[in-house]
């Protein structure tokens, strides 16, 4: 570990060297490339001098405690010596975690794809009750919302909305929040007071630039149509909808949101983009591991990361065994605490595997 964070601080100093050199500046985009490895670095560098430099400090007072007769200051060492090793440990682990191999598509936008699953118009109204829990969590991080495509049932749910999130580092936040969430609750149109439990499918795909997916225009088939549901006044006397038809996987993407017919090709494209390459990961990820933590189900009502219990105001993460009961919080976008635990076991996982 200590070879390696010698490399990389040697790294950081021969980059500080390079981003100031008149000619390197002048070639724009290697040293744009530079200035962000030297940035992704600092964090790191800086933890490790403060891990040398405190354990530097070890030293000394070992050293003074060995060689001071002054029982004052020996009284002084023993507790900046207690300090240090307390520090020294918190630092040792900030610098694994930090030395995890970074995910290339954190800093990515994403877009989501919710689905009702099993349990009708209940699994269609909990679609859009998410919905708007990451729309909330979106504002509460000043990220941007702009929905794709929605297709409602007709008393205020969503069979299925697509939508893209973009802002700094999302795809690092909502990464795990891929699967199916089942909900537990008596519905309005119950009447005898009986619990139902419907499921939804969830699915964050990193955006994915054209050189990271590149599309053979030969196996899409695109089609136009005039748009419904809600829009300005052009939306439904224009032929500006467009669904594009992946031949060889089948996948089907269609865009309606925008005016344009020319933007919502462009945004359905993206949209496939972003399919084949979380198909591609999951691909990779299966090959890597037993099972996938944030793997999209099929939607049956067995198959869950989550469940949100509405009669005891509870939610369970069921990957990590977390249950909080602030139901109404969550919905309402406050994800913080569901996030980090998620974030914090799937970094002691990653440890372990190293």
């Amino acid at each position: 570990m200590f070879d390696r964070l010698e490399g990389l601080v040697a790294r950081y100093e021969d980059i500080s060297q390079m981003i100031n050199d008149p000619e390197m500046i002048s070639q724009q985009d290697r040293w744009r490339k530079l200035m962000k490895e030297h940035s992704d670095l600092s964090t790191i560098v800086e933890k490790y001098k403060q891990y040398v430099a405190t354990k530097n400090n070890i030293e000394e007072m070992l050293m003074i405690l060995d060689e001071e007769s002054d029982e004052e200051m020996k009284e002084m060492a023993k507790e900046e010596l207690a300090e240090s090793k307390s520090l020294l440990t918190i630092l040792e682990d900030e610098i694994k975690i930090l030395l995890i191999p970074k995910d290339p598509n954190d800093e990515k936008n994403v877009f989501v794809e919710i689905r009702a699953g099993a349990g009708g118009d209940e699994a269609a109204l909990f679609n859009a009750e998410l919905y708007r829990m990451y729309s909330h969590y979106a504002d509460s991080r000043r990220w941007k919302i702009d929905v794709v495509s929605v297709n409602e049932n007709g008393i205020g749910g969503f069979k299925e909305i697509i939508f893209e999130i973009s802002g700094n580092n999302v795809y690092s936040k909502l990464k795990y929040e891929s699967g199916v969430h089942r909900v537990q609750r008596i519905p309005a149109t119950e009447s005898g007071g009986r619990i139902h439990t419907s499921t939804v499918t969830v699915a964050m795909m990193p955006e994915v630039e054209d050189v990271e997916v590149e599309l053979d225009m030969n196996d899409l088939r695109i089609d136009v149509f005039r748009s419904s549901g809600n829009g300005g006044q052009s939306v439904n006397t224009t032929d500006s909808a467009v669904r594009v038809t992946h031949i060889p996987t089948g996948l089907v993407v269609s865009c309606q949101d925008g005016k344009s017919q020319l933007k919502n090709k462009d945004k359905a494209l993206q949209v496939l983009r972003s399919r084949l390459y979380e198909m591609e990961l999951q691909k990779q990820q299966s090959e890597q591991a037993e099972s996938r933590k944030s793997q999209v189900g099929t939607g049956d009502r067995s198959e869950k990361i989550r469940t949100y219990n509405f009669p005891q105001g509870r939610v369970t993460d069921h990957r990590i065994k977390l249950t909080l009961h602030k139901l109404e919080a969550i919905l309402n976008g406050d994800l913080d605490e569901l996030i980090d635990s998620l974030t914090t076991a799937d970094q002691a996982e990653r440890l372990k595997n190293m």
